[in-house]
């Protein structure tokens, strides 16, 4: 059983209650001075608050999102993306290859031309030699007769770190919000490439480009809008991609907004922080280029280069949110500039959550829309 399956979690609880229950049955037999008795108090009191703290680990793993699997939890996730080729009808060739396809859930009817659908794909990058998975959402309009020769707007819509690209579909919505949103008339329909930033597990890259190591940002901001212009009818850019993301998916958004306005017109960083970390899962980053280490620090950039052309949203919490103050910071150095354009959604209160994000999605999806063309 995955470590994400409702059966764990389920067995985990029963496990609990059963301790604990045993515990309160037992206690009077334990009771007496001795030295057995001591250690199976101490036994059954160490045995139930682990049992507990692995049940709510487990629960906030569901609710959350944080590792995909047993050997992602464990570390053990250490094998490198391996490039393999593959083309329609099982050959070689493109890119991009679906594995499965899924009408959206929690929305009204029923197949793709109503709800829209859900594809699970394997990407691949032809400079960076990067394979990661992920999910791409195609709204209703894609396969509805009238837009046949239509081209879409498209976003890539990054987790945290370590996170799992499923979270985006079933833990944040998504798909969902998009298709509701643009059935309401309140943004255009668009493709969602969802994905984890951590395209080189379990190593959290930062979306950089490692010297000696894997070429993160080359993916993003090369191969990941080569394979998806290559096998959708997605606008050509520039004008028609964005990139959003939450925590170290925020800050990789908006990096990559900065150092690539000419493919992402607009980035939305929910929760963002504006300088890439070192710490043991970044491991050394820069291996002392000091202009990369320099390029990765967004205030820095904003600071010593020239503005690109390129919108941000950011957001924080007044309550609840370490970035406040940072978030302040950086917006006040965003309208000291001449090209960069700064939006920002302040809650009164909120945490770095996903049902704070989960409030903040439908109006950063909404400003997207407004950024972002279909030619």
């Amino acid at each position: 059983m995955g470590l994400t399956s409702n059966k764990v979690l389920v067995l985990a609880i029963v496990l609990a209650a059963a301790l604990f229950i045993g515990t309160v049955w037992l206690w009077p037999r334990l009771a007496r001075q001795s030295w057995r008795t001591v250690i199976g108090r101490v036994g059954l009191m160490l045995t139930t608050q682990l049992a507990l703290f692995v049940s709510v680990g487990l629960a906030a793993n569901q609710a959350f999102g944080f590792y995909a699997s047993w050997a992602d939890l464990f570390g053990q996730e250490t094998d490198q993306g391996v490039v393999v080729d593959h083309a329609a009808g099982g050959g070689t060739g493109g890119p991009i290859q679906v594995l499965s396809s899924s009408d959206v859930q929690g929305v009204r009817g029923t197949g793709s031309q109503t709800t829209g659908q859900v594809q699970k794909v394997d990407i691949v990058g032809r400079k960076s030699h990067i394979a990661t998975p992920a999910f791409v959402y195609l709204p209703p309009e894609y396969f509805q007769p009238q837009y046949r020769t239509r081209t879409f707007p498209a976003a890539v819509v990054l987790t945290g770190y370590p996170g799992t690209a499923q979270a985006l579909v079933d833990k944040l919505r998504y798909p969902r919000t998009a298709q509701q949103l643009a059935k309401s008339g309140r943004m255009q329909p668009m493709i969602l490439v969802m994905m984890r930033p951590t395209v080189a597990p379990p190593r959290d890259t930062e979306c950089v480009d490692i010297p000696g190591g894997p070429q993160a940002e080359t993916f993003f901001a090369q191969d990941l809008p080569e394979a998806v212009l290559a096998h959708y009818r997605v606008g050509k850019r520039p004008g028609g991609w964005g990139v959003i993301g939450d925590s170290t998916g925020g800050y990789c958004a908006l990096k990559l907004a900065m150092h690539h306005p000419n493919v992402y017109a607009a980035a939305a960083g929910l929760s963002p922080y504006y300088k890439a970390p070192i710490d043991p899962t970044t491991g050394d980053l820069f291996h002392g280029d000091k202009n990369l280490q320099n390029r990765a620090d967004l205030n820095w950039l904003l600071k010593h280069e020239q503005a690109p052309d390129t919108s941000l949203l950011v957001t924080s919490s007044k309550v609840g949110e370490h970035n406040y103050k940072d978030t302040l910071k950086f917006i006040t150095r965003v309208q000291n500039t001449k090209l960069t354009r700064i939006s920002s959604i302040i809650l009164d209160s909120g945490g770095h959550n996903f049902n704070t994000w989960r409030r903040e999605i439908p109006a950063m999806l909404q400003w997207m829309s407004g950024r972002l063309t279909d030619r």
